[in-house]
């Protein structure tokens, strides 16, 4: 096995806690309580990712620590399985990395022991900062006696449900806390996507020939959309806002968005998360790798009318240039997107934001016939589960224009939407079945979609409710 002299140290300090029993009891403590936070609930993959690698590393087994062993070892992959088609262990590992930043933001003023996994590698790092015993007395001279962290999660645990009565009326919201995370490698691995996409990738989107079978687009929101004499505009999401959100379990107002104010007040945060969240921040021409899919389908569809659309980040826009009669479509929950929670009010599902951790859930303001009031989520993202997406053609506030809202509380979520939508015969039929007319007259409408997801492959995407909207 090669490894690089970074790879060498982890080790050496790795076979250096394993020959003591102190250090070893005190970093298994500290990895089971890690395992059982917070930042890692809802995510048992996680969990036994990051207890694998430390287990394998702590038995000196460091070859055992490769993609493809990985995959086979822990996932039950074949042997021969290809790790470039799929990315399991890459993914998994992005978000254990992420789990671990928002843990130690949590607790990292309490905890004497960090384990982080840098990039490019499945190889832990493990570091005793002031040394067990050193630590211990730090603990008991600061008024904590044992535990501390496991004292902070019994006093603060997750909370299972958010209260029906706050939910039904606006968004959850607490303060964030004040962040002590590890600096380094660590601040480039927090879990944004490989695959994103800069705006230069447009222009190949852009230069699609349209597909040699006709596209039939008579039925909503494309028959609106194509007939409209005013422009179109897409606007795609921003998944380092989503990053921030959900390491901070704080939603950005979309009035902050506007005016870039992203982050906390200086004062919550430590030095090293400022650095990190700013160096988040520093992809501002990214989008979701959910998007460019959904951007080629309907830039497609638009060609087939000769008609092109103006594509934007959202993070490139402001209040002004929504303030005219054209057409807007956003992709993204308001987690990713905050420009569409401008449109929340007119909706009945809604997406409600749930700190800690940030994961969304929706809620049905109007509720009908055996319909639910709550839409959990069982698959955060990128995990096996449950998931829900929604799809909405709605006013533009005191505008001639209408907006379509395509998003999920996943990224899965809202590709399966964006794939429903860019099949317009298929579309088209399911909102026949919801009595929406194909032509004539507009009609706002929302669809909620239910996908049942793998490895974060949706599938078995299924329409459970259609609500025309006043």
């Amino acid at each position: 096995m090669h490894l690089s002299d970074h790879g060498d140290g982890r080790l050496a300090n790795i076979a250096r806690i394993a020959a003591s029993k102190e250090e070893m009891a005190i970093l298994q403590r500290h990895l089971a309580v890690v395992v059982k936070s917070s930042a890692f609930q809802g995510s048992p993959r996680s969990g036994q990712f990051l207890e694998y690698i430390v287990s394998k590393a702590l038995e000196g087994r460091a070859e055992m620590l490769k993609e493809r062993i990985i995959g086979i070892e822990l996932f039950g992959r074949n042997p021969s399985y290809d790790t470039a088609g799929d990315s399991i262990v890459r993914v998994t590992a992005s978000e254990v990395r992420k789990r671990l930043l928002q843990h130690y933001g949590k607790h990292g003023n309490v905890s004497d022991i960090r384990i982080s996994l840098p990039t490019g590698s499945y190889i832990p790092e493990i570091t005793f900062e002031t040394g067990p015993s050193l630590g211990a007395a730090s603990r008991q001279n600061n008024g904590i006696a044992t535990a501390p962290i496991e004292a902070i999660e019994q006093n603060h645990p997750t909370p299972q449900a958010v209260n029906e009565e706050t939910t039904a009326v606006g968004t959850a919201r607490t303060p964030a806390a004040t962040s002590k995370v590890p600096v380094g490698r660590l601040a480039l691995a927090l879990g944004i996507p490989l695959l994103v996409l800069n705006c230069v990738v447009w222009a190949v989107f852009w230069n699609r020939t349209a597909a040699s079978k006709s596209v039939t687009t008579s039925g909503l929101p494309w028959s609106f959309f194509f007939s409209s004499p005013h422009q179109l505009h897409l606007i795609t999401s921003d998944p380092a806002i989503f990053q921030i959100q959900t390491l901070t379990s704080r939603q950005i107002e979309v009035s902050d968005y506007a005016n870039h104010k992203y982050l906390p007040e200086p004062n919550t945060l430590s030095p090293e998360a400022t650095a990190i969240y700013k160096d988040i921040l520093r992809g501002d021409k990214l989008a979701s790798s959910a998007d460019p899919p959904i951007v080629a389908g309907i830039a497609s569809l638009a060609e087939s009318h000769a008609l092109t659309v103006d594509v934007q980040a959202a993070r490139n826009i402001q209040f002004s240039d929504l303030k005219n009669d054209d057409n807007f479509i956003f992709l993204g929950s308001p987690l990713s997107n905050p420009w569409t929670s401008i449109f929340s009010d007119q909706l009945d599902f809604r997406f409600v934001f749930v700190p800690p951790g940030g994961q969304e859930r929706m809620i049905n303001v109007h509720p009908q016939a055996n319909e639910a009031k709550f839409y959990n989520p069982t698959a955060p993202g990128w995990e096996t589960g449950e998931s829900f997406a929604v799809v909405a053609l709605v006013k533009n506030p005191d505008q001639a224009g209408r907006v379509l809202l395509i998003a999920g509380i996943s990224g899965e979520g809202t590709s399966a939407a964006g794939k429903l939508v860019t099949e317009p015969s298929q579309f088209a039929e399911i909102l026949q079945k919801c009595d929406l007319p194909a032509n004539g007259a507009v009609q706002d409408f929302e669809l909620l979609l239910k996908l049942n997801t793998v490895a974060g492959s949706p599938h078995h995407i299924d329409p459970i409710a259609c609500h025309k909207l006043p």
